[in-house]
């Protein structure tokens, strides 16, 4: 059987693609396709491991090409669609790239599984549609308030993917997940970004008082969540994948700063992100109810795992955190 992995040159994408090769024998997924269009935060080399394997193949392009989506999806049994883009600051100020690919790409995504016989598709979003919380955590029925670009385009992308399983009967699931943290994600993002200003012996930005709040989820993590909805999520429902563990950016950025041997001197006060969201917490009881999920990885072992890979891969961060 196919199964097509959208973003599968990303940080996420990437790993969820090395995570389903070790389970595709179980699963009976023999052609892997992974298709990416290579963008700034898009890898190739991210994707060599998998490569390296003759039931998986690479295609470059953009889910947001009509054709290029029928193509692929039209014997396809299976999608992930990790593809999006997903930095907050970046939609902030250029957010039409944001309504581009997470809306109309989903969109195409959907219109090719709409015209062939895919079986499961898994929509991969984020538990920022859902927007801010003061107490309690985001049951899966929650309203959705998005309150940036980005966010609000993912929530659109989650409509449109539970809408045509409602109009047409595509068997799409959507999960929702908490901020993720590991190996090879792009820094720009909170965590490889102060890192690796660290060990260039930079000061690290922290938005406003430091009070925001994330609960954080290793990357691995989440992926064993979003096979366990691939493999026996049901058609037509939301899942909310969590990590556990709720920090402050301030919390986040202490550690970030033990583990790379500096002290609070290296925190740099920055104004505070337009329209900051100040808690997100999600209920991830359903998924562990349902299909037997929970995390897996510690924080404390997951941030410490993380700090050292950026350390033993400066080769991978560097031509990054170099650009224009």
């Amino acid at each position: 059987m196919r199964v097509v992995i959208t973003g599968a040159a990303g940080f996420i994408g990437s790993r969820f693609a090395e995570v389903l090769l070790e389970n595709a024998e179980r699963l009976d997924f023999d052609d892997i396709v992974l298709l990416d269009a290579l963008t700034y935060s898009g890898r190739r080399e991210n994707m060599d491991e998998v490569l390296r394997d003759s039931r998986v193949s690479f295609i470059e392009g953009s889910i947001t090409d009509a054709d290029l989506t029928t193509e692929v999806l039209c014997s396809a049994h299976a999608v992930v669609h990790l593809a999006a883009e997903s930095h907050v600051d970046r939609s902030i100020t250029g957010a039409r790239a944001f309504y581009d690919t997470n809306v109309i790409g989903t969109h195409q995504l959907l219109e090719g599984a709409r015209h062939s016989d895919v079986q499961r598709f898994v929509h991969v979003s984020t538990d920022e549609v859902y927007g801010s919380i003061g107490e309690g955590s985001w049951r899966e029925d929650h309203i959705l308030e998005p309150n940036s670009p980005y966010s609000s385009s993912k929530a659109g992308s989650d409509l449109a993917a539970l809408a045509y399983h409602r109009t047409y009967g595509i068997p799409v699931m959507v999960t929702r997940c908490s901020n993720n943290y590991g190996p090879r994600q792009f820094p720009e993002k909170v965590i490889p970004l102060f890192v690796t200003n660290l060990f260039d012996g930079v000061k690290v930005p922290l938005y406003g008082d430091g009070q925001n709040v994330r609960d954080w989820l290793f990357v691995d993590d989440h992926c064993r969540g979003i096979l366990a909805v691939l493999e026996g999520g049901r058609a037509g429902e939301i899942y909310n994948i969590g990590g556990g563990t709720e920090l402050t950016n301030e919390e986040l950025t202490t550690r970030l700063l033990d583990l790379c041997g500096y002290s609070d001197s290296m925190i740099e006060a920055t104004t505070d992100r337009l329209g900051h969201d100040r808690r997100y917490s999600v209920d991830w009881s359903k998924i562990k109810n349902e299909l037997g999920y929970e995390p897996q990885m510690s924080f404390d072992e997951g941030l410490a795992h993380t700090v050292k890979w950026y350390h033993d891969n400066e080769a991978w961060w560097r031509p990054l955190k170099d650009r224009p």
